[in-house]
């Protein structure tokens, strides 16, 4: 299954509500992902151009965007960005693959 890095910002409306109340949107991501039958790998929040991260899986590249639809789509985050993300096993096959391609062997 293909793995997901996101990183996206929250909205100045949604920081108010996280801050005044305890809702745990980790729990609320993994539970979206998991109900598009992915799983959700890390989710942090952080200092700098984004607000959090989360890493995570799903079966393929159409039930993932169904998935950050439904997070996503709920209107409490902005400057979302999204980059599929190749294990070491998936990228030496390409590397011999653009080899085979470029030097003939």
């Amino acid at each position: 299954m293909p793995f997901y890095l996101h990183q996206w910002n929250y909205k100045d409306p949604q920081v108010k509500t996280m801050v005044a109340g305890t809702e745990d949107r980790a729990e609320v991501v993994r539970l979206a992902t998991e109900a598009f039958g992915g799983k959700l790998h890390s989710f942090f929040y952080c200092f700098g151009e984004y607000d959090g991260v989360a890493i995570s899986e799903y079966p393929d590249q159409v039930t993932a965007l169904a998935s950050l639809m439904s997070i996503f789509g709920e209107g409490r985050t902005i400057g979302i960005h999204t980059t599929v993300l190749f294990p070491p096993e998936e990228t030496m096959r390409a590397i011999k693959l653009a080899h085979e391609i470029v030097v003939g062997t």
